[in-house]
């Protein structure tokens, strides 16, 4: 008695993986024509496109004779006026003063901004007493309360030193407590898991989980240290760029307030390079769009 073989599938079985036929990730037909999703690769040196591009624009129109030189001097006046600068000493001078106004401002806004932060974030008790007022002093621009600071602390060094802070610490706060609020509960509870103690639930969650929103808060923080600084440097001083610039408008140095404001752009081109560094070196263990 013969016995009827079923036939084959007619849908074809998935051929056995050998070696010769490893199993492999497919990869993307370039007949398509299409790009990956995303802003593509890093552009090297992409960061001084950008200051490249406007500078030979004004170039271009200072040789075009499109730019009156009294009210907007050629690149090269404002470069041969900021050699006289240098070689008389003055602008060193200014920007040693600058820089160590700004970089005090700067210690005790971050300082206050994390403690506050700290406080405000850990607690329900420590959110409600610190959250108000920091926001009440996000409403109110720091430069308003220059009068106010003037009345207190005089016109000497420290009312400039705390208007710089008091520019800097809202953003700290503010992003800092919003990466303390963003952390994964997932986290907390492995934490309280292990029975991890205050001081190393803190060192070992807290801090590393609100690092990504304090240093995005340093990058809002060093230009809003080089924002105060330039107005307060106006403000009865004897020495800064500011105090530069505010003498060559008495003037009329048009050339001379250009090397101000040259100045003022690269040192907050270059802090917030170095903030966007550490970022990239501190954070090498997110996986997001830009990296």
């Amino acid at each position: 008695m013969s016995v009827d073989v079923p036939a084959r599938s007619a849908v074809a079985s998935p051929p056995a993986l050998t070696k010769d036929r490893p199993l492999t990730r497919p990869r993307p037909s370039r007949a398509t024509g299409r790009r990956r999703l995303g802003p593509g690769r890093p552009v090297r040196y992409g960061w001084a496109v950008g200051p490249v591009l406007l500078f030979a624009l004004w170039a271009a129109g200072s040789a075009a004779g499109l730019l009156d030189p009294r009210a907007l001097p050629a690149p090269w006046t404002v470069a041969a006026t900021a050699g006289d600068l240098i070689a008389d000493g003055r602008l060193q001078n200014h920007l040693l003063t600058s820089a160590r106004r700004a970089l005090l401002g700067l210690l005790f806004g971050v300082a206050a901004g994390v403690l506050l932060a700290l406080v405000s974030g850990l607690s329900r008790v420590g959110e409600a007493l610190v959250d108000g007022p920091v926001q009440i002093k996000r409403a109110i621009p720091s430069l308003a309360l220059i009068p106010l600071l003037i009345l207190w602390f005089g016109i000497g060094e420290s009312m400039k030193v705390i208007t710089i802070a008091l520019g800097v610490f809202v953003p700290v706060y503010i992003h800092t407590h919003n990466g303390l609020r963003a952390i994964d509960n997932r986290y907390v509870e492995l934490a309280e898991t292990v029975r991890l103690g205050r001081t190393a639930f803190v060192r070992q969650v807290v801090l590393p989980g609100a690092l990504p929103g304090f240093l995005l808060g340093m990058r809002f923080a060093v230009t809003a240290a080089w924002l105060a600084l330039a107005v307060v440097e106006q403000v009865n001083a004897t020495s800064g760029i500011g105090y530069m610039m505010e003498l060559a408008r008495t003037y009329g140095q048009t050339d001379v307030i250009l090397v101000g404001l040259v100045v003022y752009g690269l040192l907050g081109l270059v802090s917030d390079g170095l903030v966007r560094l550490v970022e990239r070196r501190t954070l090498t263990w997110r996986r997001t769009l830009a990296g």
